[in-house]
């Protein structure tokens, strides 16, 4: 996996080297040394884990700044589902449109119904039966990081279909130039919950063209939007999303829309780490789709959010239940299912292959088995490494000695 973006950065000043974030970090990716916690860019996926659990608020999440708007003649803002849920007491989506067009956005175009079509493509594709059970959604790009880099034996179950909002990118895209506006003054914004989106948009991996100009925060818009909606009186009924792309914001909105009955959903790091090794140990063979969010709750839970996640749940399934808008189907836009299939498939990540050559990978994992046998295996974190096994590899990799307090114990 090649780094080419962070979007979770440390400020070594702020950090009190507490491990909290060393431990929750679901790809062992941090480390800490001389007391100040260090990310270890090649196996971290932007799930924001640490920003989450950071206790001196040392970790921050990177996007790009509103004032990268300004930049462009025509301005469209993509929102995601989570967003309408930060919202007390909002009963119209349309109020948040208005917002966004108060703010200077020249056109919405709703991630939600670009949900909405994903769901249409999904269903066609699981009908013709050309996908590997269980099917992985994709939606979710710290999942998708987490299988390209830890569970590569599970890369052919992924979903083959562009997220949501890279799918509502691409058709406002192509909707504004087919009005006549010049490809140079468009500029199409993403209003994330979470770094992973941020990284995911801007790496372009599966794709051979970028549709979007910049990624901005959700907590960042909300407080812009707040006092631009306080002053909207009646808005107009300009949106488009219906209750089924609304239901994307929340764990479990994508598998219900599916109307599949053999489906499996959870959120949250741990969670969708023990659901990825019961699935490589075959587990869940006889299911047919298995949705994922790194986030607690789904995107409701991005550490980009300000509301609470159980909250902004509540609050998404009541405007839901308010809303009568019927799903958007490809036909209603004249799309099939190319436009919405990657362009290429994804490289599994070597960040924990221990050497390209198979013969020295082998007796580097022959070392860190004998080292191993000398460390207690309590993975206490003293030494600066998530677990034995992890300093273990370290001191392979990178040279040095075992540094553990139970050995001088020992002596």
């Amino acid at each position: 996996m090649a780094v080419t973006l962070k979007t979770v950065v440390l400020e070594s000043e702020k950090c009190i080297g507490c491990i909290t974030c060393m431990r929750r970090c679901p790809t062992e990716a941090i480390r800490i040394e001389n007391g100040k916690a260090k990310i270890l860019y090649d196996k971290c996926i932007n799930c924001g884990e640490c920003i989450r659990s950071c206790k001196g608020g040392a970790k921050r999440p990177v996007y790009d700044s509103f004032d990268l708007v300004a930049s462009y003649k025509y301005k469209i803002a993509l929102p995601s589902p989570s967003l309408f849920g930060q919202f007390n007491n909002l009963d119209d989506p349309n109020y948040v449109i208005e917002g966004l067009l108060a703010l200077g956005f020249d056109e919405v175009f709703e991630v939600g119904l670009a949900a909405e079509l994903v769901t249409d493509c999904t269903k066609k594709l699981m009908q013709e039966e050309g996908l590997t059970r269980p099917v992985i959604s994709t939606a979710c790009p710290a999942v998708a990081e987490l299988i390209l880099l830890k569970f590569h034996e599970l890369a052919d179950h992924m979903l083959p279909v562009y997220a949501p909002a890279k799918i509502a990118a691409k058709l406002a895209k192509k909707q504004a130039l087919e009005r006549g506006i010049p490809a140079d003054d468009i500029g199409i914004f993403f209003i994330s919950p979470c770094p992973a989106k941020v990284y995911s948009l801007h790496r372009e991996e599966v794709s051979n063209e970028k549709y979007i100009s910049g990624v901005l925060s959700q907590s960042d818009i909300y407080f812009r939007l707040v006092e631009k909606m306080n002053k909207i009186k009646n808005p107009r009924k300009i949106g488009k999303c219906g209750y089924s792309g609304i239901g994307w914001g929340s764990s479990g909105g994508e598998s219900n829309s599916l109307g599949l009955g053999n489906y499996i959903h959870c959120s949250g790091t741990r969670n969708v780490l023990e659901l990825l090794k019961e699935m490589g140990d075959g587990k869940l063979d006889g299911v047919d789709f298995v949705e994922m969010n790194m986030c607690p709750g789904g995107c409701v839970g991005g550490v980009l959010n300000v509301e609470n996640a159980f909250i902004a749940r509540n609050r998404m399934r009541q405007l839901a239940d308010k809303m009568r808008i019927p799903p958007a189907t490809m036909a209603d836009y004249g799309l099939d299912e190319n436009f919405f299939l990657w362009d290429k498939i994804p490289e599994p990540s070597t960040s924990f292959q221990l050497d390209k050559n198979r013969f020295v990978a082998m007796q580097k994992l022959m070392k860190v088995e004998e080292y191993l046998k000398k460390l207690p295996g309590i993975d206490c974190g003293a030494c600066g490494a998530p677990t034995c096994r992890c300093h273990a590899e370290d001191v392979v990799m990178n040279g040095g000695t075992l540094d553990c307090v139970k050995l001088e114990e020992r002596k």
